[in-house]
């Protein structure tokens, strides 16, 4: 009763549900925020998965004991490498290729050329420049590490190494690789063998060593072995 009138019953529900129902401007705007929060929590966590699968082959071999980091190899670096091929036959391979960028050089000179790569991305990346470059057939590119290949068939060896890890490659190469093969080295020489052959400057030098040279087996020249001539009368 109100002001002595008494109102009546239905009145009274009809005004309380009222009090109840949010207006439908209010229902609208927090579906849409609601939209919207699952949108970005969805782009954001879509960016990260993608970050982490790319970055992932870049940051594990960092943590490996010896790394062997992706830097790619100069125009002039390249050259230097092909002068050291020259007059060289066989197979080659590119321990740690990169983007394949030795490989293909080696190829279109006619080599039989192999890149080994642990970051599947350039692995994959080097495959389609070999396709692009149309040495495919000549070019290949393996996802594996280093210290598991074994380099004995190989007449040719490049690698652009980092000096923590150039003793024991030279080991694991002194051991595997054939008299007639040749190592070239850039950026950093090896340890303790002598090269056969030095070109370039500054980050551009590359060094040529003959396995036959490292293992002391050097073929002697034809005038250092004496023979008795017959005496003519």
């Amino acid at each position: 009763m109100v002001g002595g009138q008494s109102i009546p019953l239905e009145t009274l529900k009809e005004e309380s549900q009222s009090r109840h129902v949010l207006p439908a401007s209010f229902e609208v705007n927090s579906l849409q925020k609601s939209n919207w929060g699952f949108l970005l929590t969805g782009l954001v966590g879509g960016t990260l998965v993608a970050v982490y699968a790319v970055a992932t082959p870049f940051v594990t071999p960092a943590l490996r004991k010896v790394c062997l980091p992706f830097v790619p190899a100069t125009t002039k670096q390249i050259e230097n490498v092909v002068k050291m091929l020259r007059c060289r036959r066989g197979s080659l391979v590119d321990i740690g290729s990169g983007d394949g960028r030795i490989v293909i050089a080696a190829a279109k000179k006619g080599f039989t050329a192999v890149g080994y790569e642990l970051n599947p991305w350039l692995v994959w990346y080097s495959r389609y420049r070999a396709w692009r470059e149309g040495v495919h057939g000549s070019a290949k590119f393996y996802i594996s590490d280093l210290w598991k290949v074994t380099f004995s068939q190989y007449s040719n060896v490049v690698i652009f190494g980092v000096p923590q890890m150039m003793l024991q490659l030279e080991k694991k190469l002194e051991r595997e690789l054939e008299d007639d093969a040749r190592v070239i080295a850039c950026r950093f020489p090896f340890p303790h063998w002598t090269p056969d052959h030095v070109t370039g400057e500054g980050i551009d030098t590359v060094w040529a060593y003959d396995a036959s040279t490292f293992r002391g087996r050097e073929k002697r020249p034809c005038t250092s072995m004496h023979f008795q001539l017959p005496i003519q009368a």
